[in-house]
């Protein structure tokens, strides 16, 4: 699925990212341009991260004491 239809980005390239070490909205953004354009994207590569990171954790870890993972402002990731 197109996650930033702006720089067609898939959520496979996303997960490839993620497999190479991007961890954050911004890298994201810098090495796919995604809501590098309109920013609508933003909540979507967001979830895919969040998504991705949860996979990857070892069973039973807990990212955080809610076992949540942060969550980052739109207006600060998409500027």
């Amino acid at each position: 699925m197109y996650v930033c239809v702006c720089n067609a980005v898939t959520e496979r390239q996303i997960r490839k990212a993620m497999d190479e070490g991007v961890r954050t909205l911004r890298e994201l953004r810098q090495t796919l341009g995604v809501t590098a354009e309109c920013g609508r994207c933003a909540r979507c590569a967001h979830d895919c991260l969040r998504t991705g990171a949860e996979q990857a954790r070892p069973a039973g870890l807990s990212l955080s004491p809610a076992g949540m993972l942060p969550t980052y402002s739109f207006a600060l990731e998409a500027t």
